[in-house]
Parts: structure tokens; sequence; C-alpha cells
């Protein structure tokens, strides 16, 4: 049976693919920060057994390969953090920590674990967004760290050719995970990370962006159909580059392609009410 490592498997997107592949008969290897949040998992189906996995730990991540079997038959790098707040204002220790969970953790990751994929020829799928193609304001640090992931993942799938490795990118927009039932939580958790000035300065872009919120929980879609992208992506014949979430994601992927900058711009600050003059 085939065995796939899932990175973020305690909460969200991880957890629901951990517990869905297993059901369906695959072997899980649950990355998880806390044991406790794995022994929950492991619970649940005697096929998810865990691992520690800090991905920003460079303990961690050595001790990772002694824990995979000598062949691995997919990676699924699901971790990955957010923040809410304008570039100019954002501490810079914060951004550091979004890239380096999304974009450096992802790339240790896939290191540690190749030389077992490489002996499967198996499948990498990296979780990123629709905010890796569309920047929106006040998500600069997000957009920038799914930017690059999208970059380092269409490398990885031309350098990994060679030995059959297969390199996939799933899509989601605003998913109905408990990330995102807690969105206006951890905005004002983020707010208040703020400079003083910073608030002052962005406040009217900040009321915008919190009356946004609920309208972006409305549109969330449900887990399971990120999920079933995933699973089509580590079992498809010939997969993909990208698979796009969703019938609404698609579309705005679509129109964002086709639409002129400076139009997309002013439709983007509207819908996240940026003023158009201070």
């Amino acid at each position: 049976m085939s065995t796939v490592l899932i990175t973020g498997a305690a909460r969200g997107i991880g957890r629901a693919t951990a517990t869905a592949l297993a059901a369906k008969g695959w072997d899980v290897i649950a990355g998880v920060r806390r044991p406790e949040d794995g022994e929950a998992l492991a619970a649940e189906n005697p096929r998810i057994r865990h691992v520690k996995l800090d991905v920003t730990s460079a303990e961690d991540l050595a001790a990772l390969p002694g824990a995979l079997p000598e062949r691995l038959d997919a990676l699924v790098n699901n971790a990955g953090i957010a923040t809410i707040g304008p570039i100019e204002g954002l501490p810079i220790d914060t951004l550091r920590q979004v890239l380096e969970v999304n974009v450096v953790g992802q790339a240790a990751v896939t290191q540690a674990v190749l030389p077992a994929l490489r002996a499967a020829k198996g499948r990498i799928v990296f979780v990123s967004s629709v905010s890796g193609r569309v920047a929106q304001p006040l998500f600069g640090a997000y957009n920038a760290s799914k930017f690059a992931l999208e970059g380092m993942a269409d490398s990885m799938r031309m350098e990994l050719h060679p030995w059959g490795i297969r390199v996939a990118l799933v899509e989601p927009a605003q998913t109905d995970t408990d990330m995102w039932r807690g969105a206006e939580e951890q905005f004002e958790r983020d707010v208040a990370a703020l400079s003083e000035e910073s608030r002052r300065l962005y406040a009217p872009h900040l009321a915008g962006a919190r009356k946004a919120i609920p309208m972006s929980q409305k549109m969330a879609s449900p887990v399971e159909g990120v999920v079933a992208t995933i699973e089509k992506a580590l079992t498809s014949e010939r997969p993909r580059a990208r698979y796009v979430v969703g019938t609404l994601p698609k579309v705005q992927a679509a129109l964002a392609d086709m639409t002129p900058t400076r139009v997309l711009d002013a439709g983007l600050r509207k819908a996240q009410g940026v003023p158009s003059k201070l």
C-alpha cells in the first residue's frame, strides 16, 4: 500500500487529508509539531502514525529521514501560516517567519525526504493558494510566500523529471477550516502586532479588511473539495502542474489572468475597502 507524509497534519486541510487518505487505505505519516496532536490522529485510524515535525526545526528535519520507510510514495507539503498587515508596518520578524514556514520549510522537508521519494518514483504535492497567483492588499507577506512556493514548485517539477518524480500544486481559495473560522480573532492579533503609527496610517485599509472577513467566511469552500483535489494530484496517471480548487476560484484565476493590471488592482482595492485617496 502507498505511504504518504503530510506536513501540518494537526488541523485544517492537513488533518482532513490525513484522515481521508487513511480511510482509503493509504499508510499516512502525519507531521505534527505536538505529539498529542499526532496521538489524536492515530487514535482515529491505525493506518496513521505521527512524526514530530516543525518544518522550521533543524532538529526535527535532521531526524525525519530516520522516521520514514526506505521508499516513500508521496509527500504533501501542507504546513503553512498566514498573517495580515501592510508591508510598511509588518514586523520584519513576522515576514521572516511566514517565509520560513511557507517556503524555506517546504524546501527543507522536500530535501530531507527526496531519497525515499526517488526510490519509489514518488510524487510531491504542494498546497499553495490562489493567493500565489493573485495578490491582495494587506496580504503581502502571505502572497509573497505563495508566489515563491509556486516558482519553487515549477523549478522542482522540471528538475526532478528525470527520476520520474511528479510535482503538482493545489491552489484552494478560502476553505472552511478552523483557520478561517477564527479569522476575525487572528486579524485582531495581527493588527495588535502593528505599530501604533501603522494602525493610524492604515486605519481605513484595516477597517475595510475587517468588514470583508465575514463575506470571505461565507464564501469558504468545504475542506472535502481540497482533500479530493489533493488525492487526484496524488493518484492521477498524468497529474497537472496546477489544480485550482472550486468553480469560483477557477473563474477568479482566469479573470485575473485576462484583466489588465490597473483594472484588477482597482477591483481588488474596492473589494478590500482600500480608499481611493487619503
